[in-house]
């Protein structure tokens, strides 16, 4: 798969450059609305971290592509509805969007019942975007304090997605100085427009779709 190739040869040139030891990065290739077989193309070339960000398309198609390896892990990067937490945490390995503490809570209950242990991530609305979801700046202090006090659950990193509008540079370097207050060592941010950016600023987990599978219909 050429775009794919391509790509991986420019991310492991950009994280050269900006002093990123490879091992440390977990590139995800964001699949939602790709069709089986496309995805297929890219798990064929050794690639194991796949995101989706509707658990709908996870249920149609990853149940069967989970087992093209066991050493795929899926990460579920979309909004989290409460109805769906018991799906989500059958079929995902990382969850990326925490941000209720409903949900939070649900997670735990989860892991309780079935003693079947995920890792999280706290998604921060760093722009404090009314239309977008996650922990609102301002209130994530103590989100992330409550989270790490009362419950179990294997947070250990931070999400964001920058305004559009805005410079991607100062969320990510909100959201590292975040994760570092908290001694959270993951940051997941960066996808194809701006994970140069990301790199440099410290990301661990960067979701890249159109730039490995090509733009979607």
């Amino acid at each position: 798969m050429t775009t794919y190739l391509k790509f991986i040869s420019n991310f492991n040139a950009a994280a050269l450059a900006a002093g990123r030891d490879l091992s440390e990065i977990n590139l995800i290739a964001v699949s939602k609305k790709k069709p089986p077989d496309e995805i297929r193309e890219v798990i064929e070339l050794n690639h194991k971290s796949f995101g989706e960000n509707q658990i709908q398309e996870i249920e149609k198609k990853w149940i069967d592509l989970k087992k093209s390896s066991k050493e795929i892990k899926l990460h579920f990067i979309g909004n989290i509805q409460s109805r769906k937490v018991s799906s989500i945490h059958n079929n995902c390995d990382v969850i990326h969007s925490l941000d209720r503490m409903k949900i939070v809570n649900l997670f735990n209950q989860m892991e309780l019942k079935t003693g079947i242990f995920k890792e999280y991530f706290i998604q921060i609305n760093t722009g404090e975007e009314p239309q977008k979801s996650g922990v609102k700046f301002s209130e994530a202090d103590k989100f992330i304090s409550d989270c790490l006090l009362n419950y179990d659950l294997n947070i250990n990193g931070l999400m964001c997605l920058p305004p559009l509008e805005e410079p991607p540079r100062d969320h990510f370097l909100r959201l590292r100085d975040l994760g570092k207050k908290f001694n959270l060592p993951n940051l997941s941010m960066g996808m194809s427009g701006d994970y140069e950016i990301a790199l440099e600023c410290g990301a661990t987990h960067i979701r890249i779709g159109t730039q490995i599978f090509g733009k979607r219909d």
